[in-house]
């Protein structure tokens, strides 16, 4: 069944649930009953092009084939290289090099790429991109609450930030963005009238993707932004009955589905099949609400299957390289959300502890998940222990810290914007990097392995500003070249090994690249990429749609290994509930 709402659609979740390919069925189904529709992309590695089968660009421009429907494609990254050189180039001719620099580098974040690209799209919204005159305007990827809520800071509307550009805020001076304070306000209103808008939040029935919808729906909810639709992608149904890893997989995923965040169950729920082909051009996109559409492409398909021609690296080889010649270390996993990297760090940590290492795991994941995974062993080694860094802790710490020394000269007003200010995510980020140096210092004496490590945005602001790498040089004047700080250490590539965790898919992928970019924008290259849940790892797979899936990510994973890592280890995909013993099993 095609999706419905009101006129305003957007369709938001985790990387690589499929967000674009609904975004674009549904737009393509709203087409063909002669609607007028607007399909907005701000994925800045975009396939839009290659799932419509037509050419997007920056500007509206009518599908080749299709034409009631029109794309547009606004960049973030180029929407926030446009608010930076708004920001700076008054300032050339009167502010000093070094200040320009820090400026740009504390606008290199999340906040101010999420803050360009909604004051690009939000005219669509207002009608001054135009919308008036579409039936239906689709955006593939929502604004964040986070982006929402800086919106609506003070902070941002005040001439304090343009007179203070060395404070804290990503987002920089009001000046710098096309849209008013009036436009904003009628954006917002806009995203609560359930009349004009609808959130979809897609994701697939795993876990940690319900839980990544379940957490958004709750932020909009708080927002004022309750008219929700929940849209589940990939439901896998066996169709070799003897296939025993098949039938497993299609049970995990109903008990999963089952045990979905309470938030979620209170929405209603339109359940999507994993198809065996990529689904790509106008005829299979409309298949996605067709189910004998679907059969008649699956039969028409010749899948060609990909060998495996060398199996690669297992966590055994990857812990063996850890290892050698040394008894301390830091070790790091980085990731976007949902690949796994807590579960690779608790096996990791594991793994060294049992051939007799001291070691230490610390995470700041606010749901303490590694928690959960280290309760599955029937005992912890010895020689493991177990820290939290709770970034809330962390962050109200280090904002009270900066609140007293920065709001010493202010009268109540400025110390009330200061601490708005304070609110943005890259505060959290500098924060938790703070508590992380603490934890980084024990990994001289052993190993330290950690979860949810830092962003480079995060390296390269503590870098690039001084908030705590200059400062400490600076305080140690006798003799500075003999001082190591942590982002020296993190830059140290025996020293500190980081691990870069993706899934053998296209768009986690492309995310774990662009992070992989940014880190070495910051002096650090990953020691090794982490596969995860690789179907191609498992033998003898007999379902003919896991099958073709396999092979679709064995190209995937050759891409990595040849091309942008060195060192390219598999996790195969388990489907056993207790995950932690499941993969140490593996290894024995």
């Amino acid at each position: 069944m095609a999706i419905q709402g009101p006129k305003f659609l957007f369709f938001t979740g985790k990387g690589g649930v499929g967000k674009t390919t609904l975004a674009c069925a549904t737009a393509v189904a709203r087409a063909d009953k002669g609607k007028k529709v607007l399909l907005i992309s701000t994925d800045p590695a975009s396939n839009l092009e290659d799932v419509l089968g037509t050419t997007v660009t920056d500007q509206i421009t009518p599908h080749q084939n299709l034409n009631n429907l029109f794309t547009v494609n606004i960049d973030p990254e180029i929407a926030a290289e446009d608010y930076r050189k708004r920001v700076i180039d008054p300032l050339k001719g009167s502010a000093s090099t070094e200040m320009i620099n820090k400026i740009r580098e504390g606008l290199s974040g999340a906040c101010t790429t999420e803050i360009a690209s909604f004051d690009e799209f939000s005219r669509f919204i207002t009608g001054e991109g135009l919308s008036e005159i579409f039936d239906t305007v689709i955006f593939d990827t929502a604004p964040t609450g986070h982006t929402i809520r800086l919106l609506e800071l003070p902070a941002a509307w005040d001439d304090f930030l343009g007179n203070n550009p060395s404070g804290a805020s990503c987002i920089g001076p009001a000046s710098a963005l096309k849209s008013s304070r009036e436009r904003y306000k009628k954006v917002v209103s806009s995203l609560r009238d359930p009349l004009q808008t609808i959130f979809f939040l897609v994701t697939r029935p795993d876990t940690p993707s319900l839980k990544e919808a379940g957490k958004t729906s709750q932020e909009l909810i708080d927002l004022g932004m309750a008219n929700q639709g929940l849209l589940i992608n990939g439901i896998f149904q066996a169709k070799e009955q003897t296939d025993t890893f098949a039938l497993e997989m299609e049970k995990i995923a109903e008990k999963e589905l089952q045990e979905m965040p309470e938030t979620l169950k209170r929405l209603a729920a339109t359940n999507y099949p994993l198809l065996p082909y990529n689904v790509l051009g106008l005829e299979k996109l409309r298949s996605v609400f067709n189910s004998a559409l679907q059969a008649k492409i699956a039969a028409e398909e010749q899948f060609a299957i990909n060998e495996i021609n060398q199996p690669l690296p297992d966590l055994t080889e990857l812990v063996d390289q850890l290892e050698r010649n040394r008894h301390s270390g830091l070790i790091m996993t980085m990731g976007k959300g949902g690949v796994g990297k807590t579960i690779v760090a608790a096996a990791v940590a594991t793994m060294l502890a049992q051939r007799g290492h001291t070691v230490l795991l610390t995470t700041t994941d606010p749901a303490a998940h590694i928690r959960d995974f280290m309760d599955q062993l029937a005992a912890i080694p010895e020689n493991l222990s177990i820290e939290r860094i709770d970034p809330k802790i962390e962050t109200k710490n280090y904002i009270d810290k900066i609140a007293e020394q920065k709001g010493q000269h202010l009268d109540e007003e400025g110390k009330k914007l200061l601490l708005e200010d304070l609110q943005s995510p890259c505060t959290e980020e500098v924060a938790v990097f703070h508590a992380f140096s603490k934890a980084i210092q024990r990994a001289k004496r052993q190993f330290v392995v950690m979860d949810t490590a830092p962003t480079g945005h995060t390296l390269l602001l503590l870098d690039t500003t001084g908030s705590y790498h200059k400062e400490i040089l600076k305080k140690m004047v006798a003799n500075p070249s003999k001082v190591t700080t942590p982002y020296m250490m993190l830059q140290d590539h025996f020293f500190a090994r980081i691990l870069l965790v993706a899934l053998p898919e296209r768009t986690p992928m492309r995310e774990a690249e662009a992070l992989q970019n940014d880190l070495k924008r910051a002096g650090i290259v990953p020691y090794a990429w982490v596969i995860n849940q690789c179907l191609s790892a498992i033998p003898n797979l007999q379902d003919p749609l896991l099958r073709k899936r396999a092979s679709a990510e064995r190209l995937i994973i050759q891409n990595i290994a040849d091309n942008l890592s060195n060192r390219t280890i598999e996790i195969p995909y388990l489907t056993e509930e207790k995950l932690l013993p499941a993969i140490l099993s593996l290894y024995r």
